[in-house]
């Protein structure tokens, strides 16, 4: 894992000479991303540079990582899974890895395979080759979105940076895109390629992008798509899914490092844990819980009864309204985005307790998109059922449901209900976003005047629960959830890796049957009948929660004021949102006349952004000393290492 980034110039004999103390800057901003050690590389178009965190091949491994014979430059976020099965590829075909790391296979992979190269990479990544002999760049983002890529190419000039935070520190005067900030309310986070600002562009998860530099000319395909849609569909066995599934958490537990478990108690980061003990019995393995004073969003009893099973380490992280506040605002300003997603914070939390004892943490995100494991998929089947019903009968179950009173608690069945209900009457695919929205339709209307809801066509051709899973396997969760992932492991240092994302574990997924992942009421009906070879049936068949905090309350009482503030700045006006309407959207939560605690959320991570920007904090950071060029196209980069000061890495650069 680390933080990648670099300058290059277009056009005929182009050169970007300020490149290389301009990357230096924007590893400064991006450091939290690779405390381990960074460099920053000359080359003929301007400069590439990398910040590492050490996973694997801990004594050679710094990057940029040049091959000596051809000058191609690679620099990777992220891990290759399958590095060793490359290594020995490479090795039959003349060409050696020399270095230890996962990622040194990429340069001699591009040379082998041009750009299909990234077609031959298993893991969680996002990567940039340069190649000085065709004046190309190429940059790539793993399968599923688990790492990302922002770019930008502007005045003969192509950018590329891990996070936002790296690309603001490039632009005196970013300009907000309102339509973008329109999409964000919609659902909480901006969707490849938007971003919050006016040029600048994020890739999709399975996309590869190749610019022609001498002519500023650039070609993007997606190279990946789940084919769930297009599979022909079969019954899953338990016993070939095992092999598939203990594979991959192997590979993703394959490290250099200490590492841990992210363990709420639900089946998906339950059956992680279970696998991993199988597969590494003599390990020291801690999980990591993050627990609310709330009762009914508290899941540690179930988190320690896992635990204990499995004889890990436990380490509980309290979170309340006042570690929320100062944590949101400390992980805008770091990442330099807005992610509305209220469990964002509390991972982070989680993740900064964990990284003063490990280095990486599995995790179970994927599970639910891949195998069926949302109410909403099984409300495909019961919105088919209800509207069979006479219409008397269905005005009146809605009229009722709709005097049901809103609750504190976490995931209350009249808050379900209502949703459901509420899209009952649309088509399929708008009554699919209504359900998975941020801020409903009329909500939207009343804060930017429109409530469009950007979908292609393509995207529900097909069966509709194969639809509705891959539509959300490359929004909700490429975008959003793997979002809250990668920033809040990165904010401190530890890298979150997901064995249900592995790539074999999507192809199996993508071949069960409808019924084998939704059966009824019942949601992951094939993950759980293999998961109670490894589970006590209680855990595998409890009721699903999620990670939920209790904001609604807390909006309501020690965060109102805060809010208030954030209402109140005026910067939300400046992005096109209705003066008056956040203030009577929080009068309405507090007299408990309506639930808006999303939306309300997303506004108020929105004033901190918006805040941040108009500060110039990014600009503010000066280059980081300590960082200085790589060394000549096949030496080893030199850069500090851990355990080094600043000034200790500049006099061993010097001596």
């Amino acid at each position: 894992m680390c933080g990648i980034c670099g300058l290059l110039s277009t056009g005929p004999g182009a050169r970007l000479d300020e490149a290389e103390p301009r990357v230096a800057a924007m590893l400064q901003v991006m450091g939290h991303r690779g405390p381990d050690g960074r460099a920053t590389l000359p080359v003929a178009h301007g400069a590439l540079g990398a910040s590492r965190l050490t996973i694997r091949g801990l004594l050679n491994g710094m990057q940029p990582i040049v091959d000596a014979d051809s000058g191609v430059v690679a620099v990777c976020n992220g891990e290759i899974d399958n590095h060793r099965e490359l290594r020995a590829w490479l090795e039959q075909r003349g060409r050696p890895v020399l270095k230890d790391t996962d990622v040194a296979v990429i340069p001699g992979l591009y040379l082998e395979l041009g750009a299909a190269f990234v077609e031959r990479l298993e893991g969680a990544f996002a990567c940039a080759v340069y190649d000085p002999r065709q004046a190309k760049l190429i940059i790539a983002r793993d399968l599923t979105g688990e790492r990302p890529l922002f770019y930008w190419q502007t005045h003969g000039t192509i950018g590329f940076a891990s996070e936002l935070s790296g690309v603001l520190s490039q632009f005196e005067t970013p300009e907000c895109r309102p339509d973008a900030v329109a999409r964000y309310l919609t659902f909480g986070f901006f969707t490849a390629p938007d971003t919050p600002i006016v040029g600048v562009e994020k890739l999709r998860p399975g996309e590869i992008m190749t610019f022609d530099l001498a002519n500023a000319q650039r070609e993007t395909r997606r190279y990946w798509r789940w084919p769930v849609v297009e599979r022909p569909k079969q019954r899953g066995s338990v016993d070939a899914f095992d092999a598939v599934f203990r594979a991959a958490v192997d590979r993703q537990s394959d490290v250099d490092v200490p590492y841990g478990v992210f363990l709420s108690g639900g089946i998906d980061s339950s059956l992680v844990s279970a696998v991993l003990r199988s597969l590494r019995p003599q390990s020291s393995i801690t999980a990591y819980t993050i627990r609310f004073r709330e009762e009914s969003y508290d899941e540690g009893d179930y988190a320690n009864q896992v635990a204990a099973l499995f004889d890990f380490h436990k380490r509980d992280i309290w979170v309340g309204p006042d570690e929320i506040r100062d944590e949101i605002e400390r992980l805008v300003r770091l990442c330099g985005e807005p992610l509305a997603d209220p469990a964002w914070a509390p991972a982070a939390l989680c993740a900064r307790a964990a990284s003063a004892e490990i280095k990486l943490a599995l995790a179970g995100e994927g599970a639910d998109e891949l195998f069926g494991g949302y109410p909403t998929y099984a409300g495909i089947g019961l919105a088919n059922g209800f509207l069979a019903l006479p219409h008397w009968l269905q005005r009146g179950i809605s009229a009722v449901v709709e005097r049901w009173p809103d609750s504190d608690k976490k995931m209350p069945v009249s808050y379900l209900v209502k949703r459901f209900l509420r899209g009952i009457n649309l088509p399929p695919p708008e009554r699919h976003r209504l359900w998975t929205s941020h801020t409903p339709p009329p909500v939207l209307e009343a804060l930017i005047g429109s409530h469009s809801w950007p979908i292609a066509a393509t995207d529900f051709v097909g069966e509709a629960l194969d639809c509705v899973q891959r539509y959300d396997l490359e929004h909700g969760l490429g975008e959003g959830l793997l979002t809250k992932a990668d920033r809040s492991g990165m904010s401190t240092g530890v890298e979150i890796r997901t064995p249900f994302l592995d790539s074999k574990v999507l192809e199996f997924s993508a071949a069960l049957a409808g019924n084998e992942r939704v059966r009824g009421l019942k949601t992951k009906a094939f993950l759980k009948s293999y998961a109670v070879r490894y589970l006590p049936r209680d855990i595998v068949e409890r009721r699903k929660r999620g990670l939920s905090v209790p904001l609604t309350k807390w909006l309501r009482g020690p965060l109102a004021d805060w809010l208030a503030g954030r209402l109140g700045s005026g910067r939300l006006a400046s992005v096109g949102i209705a003066r008056d309407v956040p203030f009577r959207l929080m009068e309405e939560h507090l007299s408990r006349a309506a639930d808006h605690t999303r939306t309300l959320w997303a506004l108020a991570v929105l004033d901190i952004w918006l805040e941040t920007v108009d500060t110039g904090l990014f600009r503010s950071l000066p280059p980081a000393s300590g960082i200085h060029a790589a060394a000549p196209a096949g030496a080893e980069p030199m850069a500090r290492s851990s355990g080094e000061s600043c000034c200790e890495a500049s006099a061993c650069a010097l001596s």
